[in-house]
């Protein structure tokens, strides 16, 4: 049996993780894996949580984190080598950029024949100045030429990482999206609305528009809160506006709002701007919502816009990154232009006025969130390994 190392950035709540759990469980079968990754930041929502659920047993390696460090990169490069020097691999593949990093370096020095690496994002504008941007994309560059298949998740992805980018040929990136068990999402929601939306005083008359995700820059909440402020001087009817999840920028989002004289809560109360921090059940968070936002500057394939649809939700988002790639624009979300408030408040105005709208976007997200289930991810990387 051929074994497969997998590397993963870090083990906190998104998309990566999910693929990567996925992978190394329902490849079992056909492969022997070792999972290996980082640690979760100390703002971040610890993922283990996933893999506990799958009787999976990661080493977590606590050197390897998000933010460069030539100190403890250079641990964990060695760490890395340590370990593909004891398991042996026949099959390296790496998932997001510091993994990618360290992880092909590693395997290509160590002659590991089968080397590839899952782009979940990118970090090509938005991020960086464009100096650093600039070295980043070269280093993307070698590492490509000592890869044996690059691996987007969207059509648009490889668009980018191809034509506009220029970080490998066209024909070696395959398109795989991510895959997902979404059958939660759609189970016991009455049930789950009731006892959230009593949970967090959200009247029966009131809308809940939900935003779920790291707080970071790159996630853009400041133009959120500036849709929300628009968007209550024209609604028909009373909104509640729920920011859930942590990050770095909690604290300045937290005075932004201040600023704007706009009333909030950290605990469950009935102001506009509800910060819940980390929800673990986050199926519940979409049965007690009515609409999902996005509002990122820059994205791969946003795992809230895909459970959104596996929960029948209506979507209004940016319109970057995969996100074409992962919704029906018009019929499962609205789409805008990155810090288009005019744009982006009107759709969500429309959303928010129309209950017709949003049952009719319910019922095609539905039917849209099936293209993620997991067994297309696992038969279609079967096919690319061999």
């Amino acid at each position: 049996m051929k074994k497969i190392l997998r590397i993963i950035n870090r083990f906190n709540l998104g998309g990566p993780t999910f693929n990567a759990a996925y992978l190394t469980k329902y490849l079992e079968s056909d492969y022997e894996t070792l999972l290996i990754g980082g640690q979760h930041e100390e703002n971040e929502k610890s993922s283990i949580h996933i893999l506990d659920d799958l009787d999976l047993k990661p080493i977590i390696i606590p050197e390897m984190q998000r933010s460069l460090n030539p100190y403890k990169d250079q641990i964990t490069y060695r760490k890395i080598q340590n370990i593909i020097k004891e398991f042996k691999p026949d099959i390296v593949h790496t998932h997001a950029a510091k993994a990618g990093a360290l992880g092909r370096r590693a395997a290509f020095k160590l002659g590991v024949k089968q080397i590839y690496h899952t782009f979940h994002g990118h970090v090509f504008h938005s991020y960086f100045s464009d100096f650093k941007t600039r070295i980043f994309k070269e280093i993307e560059r070698n590492l490509a030429k000592k890869t044996t298949k690059i691996i987007a998740i969207s059509e648009i992805q490889k668009k980018e990482l191809s034509k506009i980018h220029g970080i490998c040929p066209e024909n070696k990136i395959e398109v795989i999206p991510l895959g997902f068990d979404l059958e939660r999402f759609n189970t016991n929601k009455d049930s789950k609305r009731k006892k959230f939306r009593e949970k967090w005083k959200i009247k029966e008359n009131e809308i809940a528009i939900g935003i779920i995700g790291r707080l970071a820059p790159i996630k853009n909440h400041f133009f959120f809160i500036d849709v929300i402020q628009e968007v209550l001087k024209k609604s028909d009817v009373p909104i509640r506006a729920f920011i859930i999840g942590d990050g770095e920028e909690k604290q300045n989002i937290i005075n932004y709002i201040k600023n704007k004289n706009l009333d909030f809560s950290l605990d469950n109360s009935s102001a506009t701007f509800q910060l819940t921090s980390w929800i673990k059940d986050v199926d519940k968070v979409y049965s007690g919502m009515d609409i999902i936002c996005l509002t990122s500057l820059n994205e791969g394939t946003p795992v809230s816009l895909i459970e959104a649809q596996a929960s029948g939700k209506p979507i209004v988002s940016t319109k970057t990154g995969g996100i074409e790639n992962i919704v029906l624009e018009n019929k499962t979300a609205l789409l805008s232009k990155k810090n288009d408030l005019y744009d982006f408040s009107n759709k969500l105005l429309s959303l928010v006025n129309n209950s017709e709208k949003r049952k009719l976007f319910s019922k095609y997200g539905l039917e849209k969130s099936k293209d993620f289930h997991y067994d297309r991810l696992i038969n279609k990387i079967k096919k690319l390994y061999k």
